[in-house]
């Protein structure tokens, strides 16, 4: 004559799923790509491990307070530098939770490198020792581009008007842009130490890329040393909370879908949630009542 345990798990269950949904739904920690150096230390008296846990340690301190820190720890041969960039449309405390994770992601995926650079989707960091051979800022990285072509219905005509408002907007922004044009969105930034003029030229030579290895892509992604641009056409329309004014701000990593597109993503499945919320508690209710009946 006791209950049935079954509509309180169900209930226990179905709360429990549509919570860890609502919550992983903005996640600027996902990994987009690592770049890892071949050597690694020679270091038998652990003195460039310490140099590499004290840069670490001030890195991930500054980034409770800026989106752009560049650093060095060590004393000649032994000095390490390092930066950490976050994407400029974060606050503060979502910069911190990004970067905080870094340390350990990049001794997990690069082990002792004498350098290192990971990129997640709101943030990433960059270490080398002293005399590591220095790239080209336009020197490309890493680029993905969607899955889905869209030929042949003047999308590549309304991409690059797209890309040309992109290039204008990041110079005016101070190397962070992102918008929406034509039922494109739009995102790009440069390294927080690169002056306007150079993210501009930077900038300029990422969409150039982005045209010609993208094509006729949805979508695509382009990183280079200094900057990264990224750029999503949506055929219905740019989704409203993610169509953003132009932000500007000397910071930033990147990500595929534009910055508000995971809190869209949250809202729905909070309904959702809320939805499934109310036809569990009938359900409830209902098995309830029939128990009364039978009693």
């Amino acid at each position: 004559m006791g209950f049935s345990s079954k509509p309180q798990l169900l209930l226990v269950l179905s709360l429990f799923f549509f919570a860890n949904l609502a919550e992983s739904a903005v996640d600027y920690s996902t990994l987009v790509y690592k770049g890892c150096a071949k050597q690694l230390f020679q270091d038998p008296t652990g003195v460039y491990s310490q140099a590499l846990s004290a840069l670490f340690g001030s890195l991930v301190q500054q980034s409770t307070k800026a989106k752009f820190f560049k650093t060095s720890t060590g004393t000649g041969q032994t000095s390490i530098s390092g930066i950490f960039q976050c994407r400029g449309d974060l606050s503060n405390n979502d910069c911190y939770n990004c970067v905080s994770k870094l340390p350990t992601l990049s001794d997990r995926l690069c082990g002792k490198t004498i350098s290192s650079r990971v990129q997640l989707l709101g943030c990433y960091m960059v270490y080398e020792v002293s005399g590591f051979p220095q790239v080209s800022g336009m020197e490309m990285l890493y680029k993905t581009c969607g899955a889905t072509n869209v030929a042949g219905s003047g999308f590549e005509e309304r991409r690059d008007a797209a890309l040309q408002v992109l290039e204008n907007g990041v110079v005016s922004g101070h190397g962070f842009y992102t918008s929406s044009y034509q039922s494109v969105y739009l995102l790009a930034q440069c390294q927080g130490d690169v002056g306007d003029s150079d993210c501009g030229d930077c900038v300029r030579s990422a969409v150039q890329r982005a045209q010609v290895e993208c094509g006729s892509s949805i979508s695509g992604q382009v990183y280079l040393h200094k900057c990264f641009v990224s750029y999503s056409y949506y055929p219905n329309g740019v989704p409203r909370r993610q169509s953003s004014s132009s932000s500007s701000s000397s910071s930033g990593s990147s990500g595929e879908p534009g910055p508000n597109t995971g809190k869209t993503v949250a809202i729905i499945l909070g309904g959702a949630a809320g939805v499934g919320f109310v036809v569990i508690c009938l359900m409830f209710a209902r098995g309830l009542m029939k128990k009364h009946d039978d009693f």
